[in-house]
């Protein structure tokens, strides 16, 4: 009985995995007639060991004149639409960090570099200061984030390996709001509840894990932790020879 029982899990697990390391994307022709993708995918998937396949249309994620400002082509912004898939959100990540902003301006097939990878952007709004307690924060996110993430290294081991660490999101330029709302973004909404906010699940959608409960001073506390890790290092960019 346990045998199969692991068998079944295996089946079931593989996939679900292999789409945690991998994902499908989106580009301009332009992008693979110049052997810009040919000389950046490969580059992404040896620092981070996540696989990029190419489709025409219908992909998990794109670049386009949608989402996050990545570089320029000449006067031309170019983004990048993850659609929340996690493999994607990673590669969205080695884009916008030190790293990935080197090998984008690396590209220079003529000798001269094709893309621009600093993006001016307008002055914003100053932000509101954290109000949370950071203290509370760290015990909030090992205790409702920690089976999933590495919160920070009393659960390396006990996380999903395939779920970004709470030192590698904080790459993410827009990490406050995506942490201020993460209750919204999937997977989250399939299994949290936020106390006086969301909806109490659907009686034919019940949550497929233990459900994560949550105050908004929690949220706050738990951003305000975050605000204090240092982000994580992706490393230098792959020198070509």
């Amino acid at each position: 009985m346990f045998k199969a029982l692991v068998i079944c899990w295996a089946l079931f697990a593989a996939p679900v995995l292999a789409q945690e390391k991998s994902f499908t994307l989106q580009a301009p022709s332009a992008f693979k007639d110049s052997g810009f993708l040919r000389y950046l995918l490969p580059r992404f998937s040896l620092k981070t060991g996540t696989k990029v396949y190419l489709l025409q249309g219908g992909a998990q994620a794109r670049f386009g004149a949608e989402g996050t400002p990545v570089f320029r082509e000449g006067a031309r912004l170019w983004r990048f639409a993850s659609g929340g898939h996690p493999a994607a959100e990673r590669f969205e990540i080695w884009l916008l960090s030190d790293t990935g902003k080197l090998t984008i301006e690396e590209f220079a097939p003529n000798g001269i570099a094709v893309f621009q990878a600093k993006i001016e952007t307008a002055a914003v709004a100053k932000p509101k200061p954290l109000t949370g307690d950071a203290a509370l924060g760290a015990r909030v996110s090992l205790e409702k984030c920690g089976r999933c993430h590495v919160v920070h290294e009393s659960n390396r081991m006990k996380a999903i390996g395939s779920t970004p660490s709470f030192a590698l999101m904080r790459n993410f330029k827009d990490w406050r709001r995506r942490y201020e709302a993460f209750y919204l973004l999937n997977p989250h909404p399939a299994f949290t509840q936020v106390f006086e906010v969301t909806d109490p699940f659907a009686a034919h959608l019940p949550s497929p894990i233990v459900p994560i409960e949550v105050s908004l001073d929690e949220i706050a506390a738990i951003v305000a932790y975050v605000a204090t890790i240092q982000p994580a290092d992706l490393g230098s960019p792959i020198q070509s020879q």
